[in-house]
């Protein structure tokens, strides 16, 4: 055998990897570690118990399921083994997630473990060119609210981002949103029904399903609630934007759509967005 495929095959036999998690993205990645490099050992962690529980059926040998300060990261990827460390650190943390990826970036070069970061491609909008004048593109959550506010003030609201943007929009400097007329999708678990109902968002307005749903689904519920407009975020192809985005199109829906943040840190980084990329840089960098 060449010298340099045993070494590569050994470093790989024992694998360690710290991959910041939470997406679906994040579950492929597990997978895909497992099935190609079995003895592979994987911490990941998440900012919820759901994600963590998601994470530990994927094949994560350990998780950790809270939001982690700087401090606690930095403490994970210098003292989480007695000897030697993570060989990689993969960031696969959503795109509107720019916070955590600034920490992920600085804590791994303080603790001088390789950095790659894992993020879904974006949406091709071609297809919705014709439609460009239904479509309105904002920075923010915030600047959301307020176009709700100043030019959506009586419609019915269909909010599909997310139930942690939520307050963004609500507390915008604009914000005067009549609550009656604002529906939200998110996740049916305890702590997102919490959250709309610490926002005063309640019962039939909240409509708590998991899943990427079909533009026919979307549609169906679009339908039902009368929607008028719907916020979405550049979460791309996997998070399900293309189908909510045609979906409103057909129904002529006005479409609120906020673009991914840009992210300082990662200007000289290098990013991936599939698995196959992620093998390759494996090998490059073990």
């Amino acid at each position: 055998m060449n010298s340099k495929v045993g070494k590569l095959e050994s470093k790989f036999s024992n694998l360690r990897v710290f991959l910041m998690g939470g997406t679906k993205d994040s579950i492929n990645i597990i997978k895909f570690l497992k099935e190609t490099y079995n003895s592979s050992y994987i911490l990941t962690t998440t900012t919820t118990n759901y994600g963590g529980k998601l994470a530990k059926e994927a094949g994560s040998d350990d998780v950790v399921d809270k939001p982690l300060s700087e401090s606690e990261i930095l403490n994970l990827l210098n003292n989480y083994f007695d000897e030697n460390g993570f060989d990689v650190f993969i960031d696969a943390t959503h795109p509107f997630a720019s916070h955590v990826t600034s920490t992920a970036i600085k804590t791994s070069k303080i603790a001088n473990i390789p950095y790659i970061r894992f993020e879904r491609p974006g949406t091709d909008y071609s297809n919705f060119e014709n439609h460009s004048n239904n479509i309105y593109f904002v920075d923010s959550f915030e600047e959301a609210g307020d176009l709700i506010s100043t030019n959506f003030f009586n419609n019915n609201i269909l909010h599909l981002a997310g139930v942690n943007t939520i307050e963004s929009i609500l507390s915008s400097s604009k914000s005067k949103i009549d609550k009656k007329n604002f529906f939200v999708r998110v996740l049916p678990i305890k702590s997102s029904i919490e959250k709309c109902n610490n926002l005063g968002i309640y019962g039939e307005n909240i409509i708590a399903m998991q899943g990427i749903f079909s533009k026919k689904f979307n549609k169906a519920l679009m339908e039902e609630l009368n929607t008028q407009v719907i916020i979405t975020k550049e979460s791309g192809d996997i998070g399900g934007v293309h189908s909510k985005i045609a979906a409103a199109i057909d129904l002529k829906i006005a479409v609120i759509l906020v673009n991914r943040p840009k992210i300082k840190e990662l200007e000289n980084e290098f990013i991936i967005n599939d698995i196959d990329q992620l093998k390759i840089s494996l090998e490059n960098i073990l």
